[in-house]
């Protein structure tokens, strides 16, 4: 049986909080070293920290392979984690709740529940149990498996905090997304439609009916079009999941005076990893102010780097497009967790184009 959080009785509550210490060690994928794929290791017994009052402890059924992962796992941000090693990568998650802390309003014992952990988590997804805080949870939608949910939170909190946060993007604007096939694509476009924004995306032959799908009003197949010359009229805001220098001229040329130009490809941990992070975090904060600067004065525009921040109403938001059916990420293959070695092989050799999930036996 469950009860919603409002009315599980007190007694009742505190014996599902007592509940956590029926397992005080898990098995986890552990980062010991940076590398490639082979580093992964399968711990058997990792400590699970004791919870905070707002913590919760997730029983994982499913855990998403992000792009932070792999990168994270072949060094990107060394500077910041190395002197944190051993790591548990991982940010998405889907599971069942198995403990929470005292001060825990929102959740109990034996909900499901999906969510996402900020990207600079040292205790990640990739374990029996993960630790997640109540705003980085929300019921999962009943309508969702868990795998399907994992794939979600961490690439749609990345298009929300773009598109909601900084350009505060509104009905009838006008939306490019430089990269649409890719996860934090595919969400942009569905957060962007669901408020009636009119999305443009560019992408490859094999995405090119998906984004449409999801509800782009044009889709440029950049292996066949010029997407210069396709792309009519101005953008109120680009979001460019690509970060190179022709997304970057492409996307800054086509806005409207005071438009955004988002990119995921901040400098900031690439930085930090080739001078040191007391040098690093400087050089790329003048880089940013730079750009800021330079487009300010040449375009008339906004240059912002874009990350993945943990929102409570963006991931209240997302639930509830889910639960609607407007706001899915295809899978197109899992593994189980004890083969998170040969997921981030296939996913780094191209082998899989598409979203990993790996699930819990």
């Amino acid at each position: 049986m469950r009860w919603s959080s409002g009315s599980v009785p007190q007694g009742l509550r505190q014996r599902f909080i007592a509940h956590r210490s029926i397992a005080t060690s898990c098995r986890a994928v552990v980062l010991t070293r940076f590398g490639g794929p082979e580093v992964l290791e399968i711990h058997p017994a990792v400590a699970i920290p004791d919870l905070k009052p707002r913590e919760v402890l997730v029983r994982s059924r499913a855990v998403s392979v992000n792009p932070l992962d792999t990168r994270m796992r072949a060094g990107y941000g060394r500077s910041i984690f190395k002197p944190l090693l051993p790591l548990i990568l991982g940010r998405d998650v889907s599971g069942e709740v198995a403990g929470v802390g005292s001060s825990v309003k929102s959740l109990v014992v034996g909900q499901d529940v999906f969510g996402a952990l900020h990207p600079t988590a040292v205790r990640g997804t990739y374990a029996d149990y993960a630790v997640l805080s109540e705003d980085e949870l929300t019921l999962k939608p009943p309508a969702l498996t868990h795998v399907e949910a994992s794939a979600i939170p961490f690439a749609a909190l990345t298009a929300w905090r773009g598109l909601m946060c900084t350009a505060r993007l509104e009905k009838g604007e006008r939306l490019l997304v430089l990269g649409g096939g890719g996860a934090v694509g595919l969400a942009a476009i569905q957060l962007a439609v669901s408020i009636g924004c009119r999305v443009s995306t560019t992408c490859g032959c094999k995405s090119f009916d998906q984004v449409i799908s999801t509800g782009a009003e044009q889709a440029i197949n950049y292996e066949a079009e010029d997407i210069e010359s396709t792309l009519k009229g101005n953008f109120d805001a680009v979001l460019d999941t690509i970060g190179s220098e022709t997304t970057e001229r492409i996307g800054t040329n086509v806005l409207r005076k005071d438009g955004y130009y988002m990119t995921l490809q901040g400098e900031a941990a690439s930085l930090s990893d080739s001078y040191g992070f007391a040098v690093g975090i400087p050089i790329a904060t003048s880089i940013l102010l730079k750009k800021q600067f330079q487009y300010r004065n040449s375009h008339e525009i906004e240059y912002r780097w874009v990350y993945m921040r943990s929102d409570a109403e963006g991931l209240d938001e997302i639930r509830r497009l889910s639960e609607a059916g407007k706001l899915k990420i295809p899978v197109e293959k899992t593994f189980l967790i004890t083969e998170a070695k040969e997921a981030h092989e296939a996913k780094e050799k191209g082998r899989i184009p598409g979203k990993v999930v790996l699930e819990f036996d």
